[in-house]
């Protein structure tokens, strides 16, 4: 069976339902032989990605960048799983209220360094999110989830 890790900072309720949208389109029925587990940044280790085969990411924004929270968390897994992850599939999502741009820009960049392979354009949502945006959300988890499925 396959492992899909979400990794993700979630301080707030629109962050938290963007989450929520991600692990029901992940975790849909019709999506067989993947194991969805979650992590927060600030806990999730190496061990946890090197035994995952896919990965998704969550963050706000916080002054035109990606969180603490999953900066640290790229901070103390990128050597350990540098040679061992490539290529493997990913995607993300991003709330803020504006300038998300450095915040896509920085995990663009550093997942490019692990080698990792983008399975889906990145959600950015700024304020609120819609009906559509969460739909949106939900696509990516199902999209990531059916590229490790069986």
């Amino acid at each position: 069976m396959a492992t899909l890790l979400i990794v993700h900072h979630t301080p707030s309720p629109h962050l938290q339902a963007m989450l929520e949208a991600v692990v029901a389109g992940a975790t849909d029925p019709e999506i067989t032989g993947v194991e969805v587990v979650r992590e927060p940044a600030l806990s999730a280790t190496a061990s946890d990605v090197l035994a995952a085969d896919g990965y998704l990411l969550g963050t706000p924004a916080n002054l035109g960048y990606m969180s603490g929270a999953l900066k640290h968390f790229f901070d103390t897994v990128y050597y350990p799983c540098l040679e061992s992850t490539r290529k493997r599939p990913f995607g993300y999502y991003v709330h803020g209220n504006q300038g998300t741009e450095g915040a896509t820009k920085s995990i663009d960049s550093v997942t490019t360094g692990l080698g990792w392979s983008k399975a889906a354009p990145a959600v950015v949502v700024h304020g609120e999110p819609s009906k559509e945006d969460l739909a949106a959300c939900w696509e990516l988890g199902a999209t990531i989830a059916a590229c490790l499925s069986e």
